[in-house]
């Protein structure tokens, strides 16, 4: 392969990150959409497209095993396909966590809710807007982005807290309210493990400039 050529794959490969990316993000809007609205046929069809998420990780992780196989990287070219892998699986887990939200709709659809739902959407919006920059850093290699994003990350963390003690107090007043109010103890968590996979590639965007990996949830 010669270095055009090979530069070449590594643009594409750069391209279907970001599309991959960008279906992810539609994935976590849709699938919180679904849960304000309790709309199960949005939340089945969140759970059928899964499949073209995970199709598009074992294309790209293939892609990367092949391109090194076949061309012996510079250091920097071989930090950005490992960076890839690394991204690439933190989007399939963020997508899995959208499939784990739609699935709790498809559960809570035809129950009245005990509560009006206010901090999960604030939860998701910081979510969707941490997801969205992260690709951004990365795309920039903006180091100092990639690292106030991880920032963000304690204030999801804030809200959970907030969410766990008001539906505790929720479930010790009434608890017939306890199964539902699980499952959306359920979708806060699986909204702070996104916030989690989104630090991960903040984190990688900052291994991929500098060669050290940094811990941004400090």
């Amino acid at each position: 392969m010669s270095r055009q050529n090979f530069s070449e794959e590594l643009e594409s490969m750069h391209h279907e990150l970001l599309r991959m990316g960008s279906l992810v993000e539609k994935q976590i809007d849709s699938c919180i959409t679904a849960l304000a609205k309790q709309d199960g046929e949005l939340a089945q069809k969140i759970i059928d497209d899964d499949d073209i998420i995970d199709r598009m990780e074992t294309e790209l992780e293939e892609k990367c095993v092949k391109m090194i196989a076949r061309q012996q990287p510079l250091a920097i070219d071989l930090r950005r396909i490992f960076t890839t892998i690394k991204i690439v699986t933190d989007l399939e887990r963020i997508a899995d966590h959208a499939v784990d939200i739609a699935k709790v709709t498809l559960r809570l659809k035809d129950e009245k809710y005990i509560k009006p739902l206010i901090d999960i959407p604030r939860m998701a919006e910081i979510v969707q807007g941490m997801i969205k920059d992260s690709l951004d850093a990365y795309v920039r290699l903006d180091t100092k982005m990639a690292e106030e994003i991880g920032k963000r990350d304690d204030e999801i963390d804030g809200i959970y807290k907030q969410v766990f003690r008001e539906l505790l107090v929720i479930m010790m007043q009434d608890p017939r309210t306890i199964t539902q109010a699980t499952q959306f103890l359920f979708v806060c968590k699986f909204l702070e493990r996104i916030a989690d996979h989104t630090t991960n590639i903040c984190e990688w965007t900052v291994y991929l400039v500098t060669g050290e990996h940094k811990d941004l949830n400090d």
